[in-house]
């Protein structure tokens, strides 16, 4: 079913994590992808329930880490070879040793801001909004009370449907989240 303009998902609330994750993993297994899971504390396991994929930002990294030497190393020998090159002493124009510390320092901030706005980036931040804040007890979500949404961009939503699903999970409460 397309998502209505009105209608975000569905939300359940559970009073403990073991309960958030075996219903997130009873709605996984059920054929739902399109869902979040939100919780006052990290639960290992709940990663595991949503069927998330592993994250591309350590490739990010590298590909950021790797340009920045590159480019370091790339800056110093243009610099010392082609831009100014001094015959000090009778040294090689091109002593790569004397390039390993520009080399090495400009492969870490690369590496480090690739690493920043990458994760900002692969998680949607900033985000001062999200539909789930309309919710009035979801506030509960960083304190002592723990939430499955499912989302109505999910391809087997539908609002009666995933209601009774939902609700066969034994939450708290089932409420509609809107748009």
């Amino acid at each position: 079913m397309k998502r209505t303009s009105t209608v975000y998902g569905l939300m359940a609330e559970f009073d403990d994590p073991t309960s958030l994750v075996a219903a997130t993993q009873r709605a996984h297994d059920a054929g739902y992808r399109r869902m979040d899971a939100y919780s006052p504390f990290p639960i290992e396991e709940l990663h595991k329930a949503l069927g998330s994929r592993h994250t591309r930002l350590p490739l990010l990294v590298l590909i950021g880490g790797l340009c920045g030497g590159i480019g370091g190393y790339t800056l110093e020998y243009w610099s010392s070879v082609m831009a100014y090159p001094l015959n000090i002493g009778g040294k090689p124009l091109h002593s790569w040793p004397a390039f390993i510390p520009v080399t090495f320092e400009t492969t870490i901030l690369v590496a480090a801001l690739t690493c920043v706005l990458g994760m900002l980036a692969l998680n949607g931040l900033p985000q001062p909004y999200h539909p789930v804040f309309n919710v009035p007890r979801f506030a509960l979500a960083s304190r002592n009370r723990f939430f499955l949404c499912i989302e109505s961009t999910d391809p087997k939503f539908d609002v009666e449907a995933t209601r009774r699903f939902l609700e066969t999970l034994e939450p708290r409460e089932v409420t509609s989240v809107a748009d």
